[in-house]
């Protein structure tokens, strides 16, 4: 059975097992770029003791699909898996996992990016950061919005600067 192209789970993941399941029927890969988030314990001037992550099934993993489907088309790439945890988190737990294959690097680490840029603004995910000052949701960050402009794409999800 192939490996899905997408999941979002609670349980961790292992940046060994997934490059080496992505690219064990492919003779073509020259390279493969991957990207681990993980949860920090500061965000913005305050601890962070814990992160809470939520998505709506079913949309998100056809958002992040589409996204696949997108860096396909735009790069030089043989294949993309994308992980995503929710629920809740500590710091140094990871968060995300993008993987990609190409015949070169260049083709790699560009769809990497790509997806990363777009993941942190675009696909439906809701964050809450558990502080000492109490619990709240994190918007996103107007550098994010220009990280994927970059690409062409308008994001404007992000609030203005503070």
């Amino acid at each position: 059975m192939a490996t899905p192209r997408v999941s979002i789970q609670t349980a961790d993941f292992d940046l060994g097992a997934e490059v080496s399941a992505l690219r064990a029927t492919d003779p073509g890969v020259g390279a493969v770029a991957s990207f681990v988030g993980t949860v920090r314990d500061r965000n913005d001037g305050l601890g962070v003791s814990a992160m809470e992550l939520e998505h709506y099934p079913g949309m998100t993993e056809k958002a992040i699909e589409a996204m696949i489907d997108e860096a396909l088309r735009r790069f030089d790439i043989r294949a993309a898996r994308v992980i995503h945890r929710v629920g809740p988190l500590a710091p140094l737990d990871q968060i995300v996992l993008v993987v990609v294959t190409s015949a070169h690097r260049g083709s790699a680490f560009q769809a990497c990016e790509f997806l990363m840029d777009y993941l942190k603004t675009q696909a439906p995910f809701w964050k809450k950061e558990h502080t000492p000052q109490g619990a709240r949701w994190v918007d996103a960050r107007v550098s994010d919005d220009a990280a994927l402009e970059r690409w062409g794409i308008a994001a404007g999800n992000a609030g203005p600067a503070a």
